[in-house]
């Protein structure tokens, strides 16, 4: 008898209290990587997907074989950002998570468009309070005859740090099947790809968000454009959900039981 008891206590402390405490208390890591696919509970409006380097779109830098995207091609109408209009597109947000002040934000993003100049197609990755009011405005991408596309003709600057500074389309380097029928074409000077860029943000002030990444047409639906997006980090580490407050029910019935062993224990010696 004794020694079921031992066996007892020893379960509980060694297996049960581990389970529970998961159980409550652990926290659901959005991936800062795709190899997986796109993650479950992110939001996704239009057309969002994953892929291995495709094309002209290289495997991203951070060493992982898939890159996360979001393309105008199947897109829905209306996806623009406020002020600025936007025709068929897409936009994917990550689930709400938690970040403190100082921490870096990281991620690389490649923009592609068959679309030229005089149509500016547009992307954007931007920060998300909790009740999705913008916190900061990451970095937009816009189609033009040359020069530096970020931010592009009308578009916000950047509040991220970009590597490199200035971002240029690579010319007529637009073969890409989340482009649809459009991969491979090319609309005009301007079209083309930026390569992998490296995007950091310095969080200001400590709470949860939601990380948003959108491509969306301009004028018209003629000619896709997209945007890949890879290696989502905070301070170098997956991102996660707000952690759970263990739930003092549980931990209360755990005590009870444990408690009951011993008392058991106690009376049999």
């Amino acid at each position: 008898m004794k020694k079921n008891i031992l066996k007892g206590t020893k379960y509980l402390l060694n297996v049960a209290l581990p389970v529970l405490l998961s159980a409550n208390v652990s926290a659901t890591v959005i991936e800062g990587t795709f190899d997986a696919g796109l993650p479950a509970d992110w939001s996704c409006t239009g057309n969002c997907g994953v892929s291995a380097a495709d094309g002209d779109v290289t495997a991203p830098p951070t060493g992982n074989t898939n890159y996360g995207w979001v393309s105008t091609n199947n897109g829905v109408n209306g996806t623009g950002l406020d002020g600025i209009i936007g025709f068929e597109g897409s936009v994917l947000q990550s689930v709400l998570f938690s970040a403190e002040a100082g921490d870096d934000l990281e991620f690389f993003f490649n923009y592609v468009t068959s679309d030229g100049a005089g149509f500016a197609d547009y992307g954007w990755a931007r920060l998300l309070d909790e009740t999705y009011q913008q916190v900061a405005m990451l970095f937009t991408a816009r189609t033009k005859e040359s020069g530096n596309i970020v931010p592009g003709l009308g578009m916000p600057l950047p509040e991220a740090t970009l590597t490199p500074g200035s971002v240029e389309i690579i010319a007529n380097e637009t073969t890409w099947s989340a482009l649809g029928e459009d991969s491979g074409e090319c609309f005009a000077v301007g079209c083309g790809k930026t390569g992998w860029v490296q995007s950091n943000y310095n969080i200001v002030d400590s709470g949860q968000f939601y990380l948003e990444f959108g491509v969306t047409n301009w004028l018209d639906n003629g000619f896709d454009s997209g945007l890949a997006f890879d290696g989502i980090t905070i301070d170098g580490i997956a991102i996660e959900e707000p952690t759970d407050i263990p739930e003092p029910a549980g931990l209360a019935l755990f005590g009870l039981a444990l408690m009951g062993l011993v008392g058991a224990r106690k009376r049999k010696l």
